[in-house]
């Protein structure tokens, strides 16, 4: 070889390694030095569920404007995706990088999703709140969910919740009995023990399934929500709380994706859920307020009742019973209500 080919191939050289170490040095342009992440989160919820949609839309927002654009992420709602009850399998298999559902709709994937919904007769918000960040929760529910590839980060609060539209007044057990009822979580198990035909259905199709005759109540979340999805118009029967003391909501995101991402941009993510699952807490306290307000002028058919003493002792009961039967086939399952009951004796 000459010295004129040496030569060039050594400039080569010298030119790529010297714009190497510009970019490295942050001397290069913008268009290179500024990696941008595209990701997708499928939600249960449908485009118009306010304040649940809410969540990872402003989640989404203060993402992409604490990293100056470098991680977008695209909320699909569940009219764009068709799996409002498969979120956390979409999530699992990498199809979406995220996702916002509610943990307890994985109790016959894994038993041990449940209680980072809500138990019956259990913590309310601010107390579930601090035992996720504070008293140990974080730490179990990683360990569930690491089973599954995927991690899980609070996602908003309902605050408690409605015991449910009935058809009928209900003055015993007996009236439950035979019932066709939607009501998810543990609360369910208690409802199916008591003599109800349980199920789960998705957010999109409650009305329809009442309307129909599907089903013959249901549970949904407060007046905030509920009056707007028009149950009272059936059944006009509305019950105080018992079986959902502080709803949480979730995010899912797929741990492989997760790990990819540069440090500051997995603070910036961790922080932008707490703020908007914090803010959610407050905006559907809002709405409730706001419906609670004018539900006597505006829907006077609508008839809010207490369950009877006998029916809410059988309840407890229940709930007694399946907790024993549970946690003596699970350890897991044991360790984290026994961590969530004894943090409630504290507060």
């Amino acid at each position: 070889k000459n010295t004129k080919e040496i030569t060039m191939k050594m400039f080569g050289k010298s030119t790529k390694l010297l714009l190497a170490a510009a970019l490295i040095a942050g001397l290069g342009t913008d268009a290179l030095a500024k990696k941008v992440y595209k990701w997708k989160l499928a939600t249960t919820w449908g485009p118009t569920l306010h304040p649940f949609i809410d969540a990872p839309t402003k989640m989404a927002k203060m993402v992409e404007e604490m990293s100056d654009g470098r991680l977008i992420i695209r909320v699909d709602a569940s009219n764009k995706h068709k799996a409002p009850l498969g979120v956390l399998d979409m999530v699992k298999g990498g199809q979406y990088e995220m996702g916002h559902s509610a943990s307890y709709y994985w109790k016959g994937k894994d038993i041990n999703t449940f209680p980072f919904s809500t138990m019956p007769f259990g913590m309310t918000t601010p107390e579930q709140y601090s035992w996720f960040y504070y008293g140990g929760g974080m730490e179990l529910m990683e360990k569930v969910y690491k089973r599954h590839k995927v991690l899980s980060f609070p996602g908003g609060s309902s605050g408690n919740q409605m015991g449910g539209w009935f058809r009928k007044e209900i003055n015993s057990v007996d009236d439950l009995k035979g019932l066709k009822m939607r009501i998810p979580g543990f609360a369910g198990e208690i409802m199916a023990k008591l003599g109800l035909t349980v199920t789960n259905i998705a957010p999109g199709e409650l009305y329809t399934s009442l309307e129909r005759g599907t089903i013959d109540a249901l549970e949904w979340v407060g007046p905030g929500m509920d009056i707007n999805m028009g149950f009272n118009k059936i059944a006009p029967y509305y019950y105080t709380g018992w079986h959902e003391p502080g709803l949480d909501l979730q995010f899912l995101i797929n741990e492989r994706a997760y790990k990819k991402l540069p440090k500051d941009l997995q603070e910036i993510l961790v922080v932008a859920m707490k703020a908007s699952a914090f803010d959610m807490y407050l905006q559907n306290y809002h709405m409730s307020a706001e419906a609670w307000a004018s539900i006597e002028k505006d829907y006077p058919n609508i008839k809010i009742k207490t369950f009877p003493k006998p029916v809410m002792d059988a309840m407890k009961k229940a709930n007694a019973e399946l907790r024993e039967e549970m946690t003596a086939k699970n350890p897991l399952l044991k360790e984290i209500l026994d961590s969530q009951e004894a943090y409630q004796k504290k507060v």
